[in-house]
């Protein structure tokens, strides 16, 4: 039987174990994707679906949707730009911004992508046995963090053990 260091750690390992989970998401969706041929990152379906939505975003706007920091931005924006599915184009108004949009490429695969995602979905949601109550606790832990960040709670906890 192989042993799990992460899960015997417990919660002293929570964000090695999430980042565990993400990364396994990525990898299975990105084998997903090249299994039917489409040349797609599983991050950027985010991307895509706002730009449906709202057309037209900056990146700062969209990294402010998204919870994402400017420089990550930067990085999966250069990437759907070098595969043709999105351009940017100077704002008429303010010339230091970017107006991030789908390129027709983007556009005409939108229903296909659309598809994709529904099954995807699906199969995450039974992948949970239909119980979304993970996303509660999420939603907690994202709360908790944004109320007091997690080096803040460790230096107390460090300066309380060290009295």
């Amino acid at each position: 039987m192989e042993k799990d260091f992460l899960k015997e750690l417990g919660y002293r390992a929570l964000d090695n174990r999430l980042k565990r989970i993400s990364d396994r998401m990525s990898h299975d969706t990105r084998k997903f994707f090249k299994q039917i041929d489409i040349d797609v990152e599983p991050s950027w379906h985010l991307v895509f679906k706002l730009l449906r939505d709202y057309k037209r975003l900056t990146m700062v706007e969209i990294a402010q949707h998204l919870g994402y920091t400017h420089p990550s931005m930067v990085v999966m924006l250069k990437k759907m730009t070098a595969k043709g599915y999105i351009v940017s184009e100077k704002d008429t108004i303010d010339k230091r911004k970017q107006i991030i949009k789908l390129t027709q490429k983007s556009i005409d695969l939108l229903p296909e992508l659309e598809q994709i995602w529904n099954s995807c979905e699906d199969a995450i949601y039974k992948m949970l046995n239909e119980d979304l109550s993970i996303l509660k606790y999420l939603d907690d832990i994202e709360a908790s963090l944004k109320s007091i960040p997690l080096n803040e709670r460790f230096y107390n906890e460090y300066k309380k053990q060290k009295k």
